[in-house]
């Protein structure tokens, strides 16, 4: 294995903390991970990992020499970029996380035009509605909704969507419309649990505000479940308007009390990954955006 290759490998075990996750990314096996980190240590003559059952740190050399490899790496990296133009195109592998139901609903059907744009690129989602650990996982860009964790992670803000009221036609028919936050106390509601969402919420109109606790019978963890129940007329939700986009187009669902306002939805890009993924996760990113905005 070149130096080069072991040098890399080197960065991303620090990264991942992990030899295994690191094997998993280059798709080798872990003998040859541990072989190129070996290789190295010989070739600059110290130890650069401890190793335990428990953890993986970098010794004191390991960090000085980790610190300025990964910058270097990374400005050789954007160099191959430049000097390729973009009209080359993005190439390599992408790993993204998302949501199941904003997936499928906005990103999914406008990827051709994204993949032909981009004919070397491979591209790979990792559809989760739960937060997983990005490094962990090899991913290089996440898209999250919500309050943000507090992390050493790079986030940046895309777009926003409304917090609606939203039902079918028929079920406010039969159970009526509410006009006001107090109105929602009489209705069915489903409640999405995950990530946001809540029973939990504060409505806004001039300068009232009031916060109201929805009661129901039924609770989902995934949004794709909250659009099935509310589509089957089960009862009312408040939830992200990028989840019915289409059906509120369509007629299938409406929402109610427009007039006032719930906090929005933020939609945001976390890059977990040096600056070569950065590279690709930030044309991506301006990909996703256009799709929420446009």
């Amino acid at each position: 294995m070149d130096r080069l290759a072991a040098i890399e490998i080197f960065i991303r075990v620090v990264d991942t903390g992990s030899f295994s996750a690191t094997a998993r990314h280059y798709e080798v096996g872990q003998p040859a991970v541990s072989k190129a980190i070996a290789q190295l240590e010989e070739w600059l003559g110290v130890k650069l990992l401890l190793r335990s059952t428990r953890a993986l740190t970098p010794t004191e050399a390991g960090q000085n020499f980790y610190l300025r490899a990964k910058r270097a790496v990374e400005e050789a990296d954007e160099a191959v970029l430049a000097a390729r133009g973009s009209a080359s195109g993005l190439s390599g592998k992408l790993r993204v996380s998302a949501a199941v139901c904003f997936a499928r609903l906005h990103i999914v059907p406008r990827l051709p035009a994204f993949l032909e744009e981009h004919p070397d690129l491979e591209l790979e989602l990792v559809l989760d509605d739960r937060t997983i650990d990005l490094v962990n996982e090899g991913i290089d860009i996440a898209l999250r909704m919500g309050a943000l964790p507090d992390s050493s992670m790079t986030a940046r803000k895309i777009a926003e969507a409304r917090r609606r009221v939203i039902a079918t036609p028929e079920y406010f028919e039969r159970h009526g419309t509410p006009r006001e936050p107090a109105d929602l106390l009489a209705h069915r509601a489903v409640i999405y649990t995950r990530d946001g969402g809540g029973e939990d919420y504060k409505f806004r109109k001039d300068t009232a505000e009031i916060s109201i606790k929805m009661q129901g019978r039924v609770k989902i963890t995934a949004t794709e479940g909250v659009r099935a129940a509310v589509i089957a007329g089960i009862g009312l939700s408040v939830v992200s308007e990028w989840a019915f986009t289409p059906e509120l187009k369509s007629g299938v669902v409406m929402s109610a009390m427009d007039d006032w306002e719930l906090p929005p939805v933020n939609l945001s890009a976390v890059y977990p990954t040096g600056r070569l993924a950065s590279t690709k996760a930030r044309e991506f990113t301006a990909f996703v955006e256009q799709c929420v905005t446009s």
